[in-house]
């Protein structure tokens, strides 16, 4: 699986831009396969997990380091 369908770089991107491009880029993936974002928006704290729990995604991780959060999405369905 290439970096570019696993990998997305959110910074710089408002509510609710990080989680829809997510969701896009979720759809090309298998389920099992995981995705990364990370995101600098404070919303992203209440959106991203908002997001896996309404879409049925399981959210694997969250990290954070100074402004940038990371979340790991992995896709159930």
């Amino acid at each position: 699986m290439s970096n570019e369908k696993t990998h997305l770089d959110a910074r710089g991107l408002l509510c609710p831009l990080p989680v829809l491009k997510a969701r896009k880029r979720l759809q090309v993936l298998a389920i099992g396969d995981d995705l990364t974002v990370v995101a600098d928006d404070p919303a992203a704290i209440i959106d991203v997990p908002h997001f896996c729990a309404q879409s049925g995604h399981q959210l694997v991780s969250t990290d954070t380091n100074g402004s940038d959060q990371t979340y790991v999405i992995r896709k159930t369905r």
